[in-house]
């Protein structure tokens, strides 16, 4: 059968493309409105075509266009639609402007004639007036000849291998007529945390950042996010995976070709000694009480990564936790690890659109676990590529907003922070956000 077909929307850096590239799925095409953002996800996913675009009046014509998908049919299109939630006394709650974006999901799964769709959103969805969203979601997607798996649930990342504590809503659909996913069931105890004597206890903070090289050790790191430090130390099981030192690692998804001795996207910050002695005093697991900063626990899971905001929004930095050994916050890959990312990959070289990258993502892990019921429910037999795969321009990971819109031929979204020179500018609208080109980008 080969392997079946799927399309990333509100595509980030690629964290769902990546899982559900594991779980056995060609991504053909991702659409991303940030730049920025595409120039990442082109990086470390070359042959899947990035729509540098708003999904606002884009059209699943287009989309097929663009990956040069023909006819082919659509297995699954997936995603997180930003959303408000708020219900308004009589009001659709999906007419509220601010909500629009859900509605287009819709629209767009419904274009493709995709025969399941996945939609991931924040917890709080369910939670209260909320509520309303998801109940219309369901009706738009029943009006498009859709079913969707009922009762919806919340799963944590702690719960499918990964190092932290993030709970996701997911929503299955599948159009009338094909067999609907089901829920995975979790494979990991949440470490540090009351387990299920059933499960195996999954990777702590330890078993994550334990075997890389201290950033400050390397002063190249000041101003740069690369270098090749002498050696790593001995990995734990989930850290021999995040380096790729198995086939096994890969999963499903195809080799890339990288140089595994060198440690990436770890720019060191500076801190004052003042903060230092704080973060020295404050205990594993605890919040430091001037930053607010958590401090990771050895032998439990990191808290829920946060993305920080854009540029919209003020551009506030994401709250990166303190080490558990060092007196610093993580690096941008020490935050890849505790989310699931491999080293093979890259985020933006800021520190900045690094971990608002990360933040904004799903867990590979869960997104993986996600997907593989999804091809279940299809009938496909996952298979494993043999043939490893370049990745792409390493100057795509050097792109600020300019670069990256000069380079996709969009107009460059106004931001409300230089990320290089911290200079700031006008702040940018949620209009003009919606105002990228309309062209459609084939790589």
């Amino acid at each position: 059968m080969g392997r079946p077909i799927g399309v990333d929307l509100f595509a980030g850096a690629g964290g769902m493309s990546l899982g559900f590239e594991q779980a056995g799925f060609d991504v053909a095409a991702a659409v991303e409105i940030d730049p920025v953002h595409c120039a990442v996800h082109k990086f470390n996913f070359p042959q899947t075509a990035v729509i540098p675009r708003s999904v606002e009046k884009l059209t699943g014509r287009e989309i097929r266009l663009a990956a040069g998908l023909g006819t082919r049919r659509v297995d699954c299109v997936f995603g997180g639609a930003p959303c408000q939630g708020f219900s308004l006394i009589g009001h659709r709650v999906l007419d509220d402007p601010r909500n629009r974006l859900v509605l287009e999901f819709v629209r767009i799964v419904s274009e493709l004639d995709a025969r399941t769709f996945v939609f991931e959103n924040v917890k709080g969805l369910t939670v209260g007036n909320h509520k309303q969203v998801l109940n219309e979601l369901v009706a738009a997607f029943d009006e498009k000849g859709y079913q969707v798996r009922l009762p919806w649930r919340v799963l944590n990342a702690g719960n499918f291998g990964t190092p932290q504590s993030r709970e996701r809503l997911i929503l299955f659909g599948a159009k009338k007529g094909e067999t609907l996913p089901d829920y995975p069931m979790p494979i990991t105890a949440i470490a540090g945390r009351r387990t299920n004597p059933d499960l195996e206890v999954g990777p702590n903070c330890a078993d994550a950042l334990a075997d890389l090289p201290d950033a400050e050790l390397f002063e190249e790191l000041t101003n740069n996010d690369v270098v090749k430090p002498r050696r790593f130390d001995k990995p734990s099981a989930y850290a021999a995976e995040m380096r790729c030192m198995t086939n096994e690692a890969w999963h499903f998804a195809r080799p890339r070709q990288w140089d595994p001795s060198i440690l990436t996207s770890s720019a060191r910050t500076d801190h004052t000694d003042i903060s230092r002695r704080r973060f020295s005093e404050t205990a594993e697991g605890e919040v430091e009480p001037i930053s607010r900063l958590f401090k990771l626990p050895s032998t439990g899971v990191s808290n829920t990564l946060r993305a920080g905001t854009d540029g919209a929004r003020g551009a506030f930095t994401s709250p990166r936790p303190i080490h558990f050994k060092f007196d610093r916050c993580i690096t941008v890959r020490e935050m890849a690890r505790l989310h699931g990312f491999p080293d093979w990959f890259r985020f933006n070289a800021t520190k900045w659109h690094g971990a608002r990258q990360i933040g904004n993502a799903v867990p590979p892990p869960l997104a993986r676990a996600v997907a593989s019921q999804v091809i279940a429910a299809l009938g496909f037999v996952p298979s494993r590529p043999s043939e490893a795969i370049a990745l792409g321009d390493p100057a795509l990971l050097q792109m600020d907003v300019t670069n990256a819109s000069a380079h996709f031929g969009v107009e460059p979204q106004k931001s409300g922070r230089d990320r290089k020179s911290g200079a700031k500018k006008r702040k940018q609208t949620d209009i003009e956000a919606e105002r990228i080109s309309a062209r459609v980008a084939y790589g």
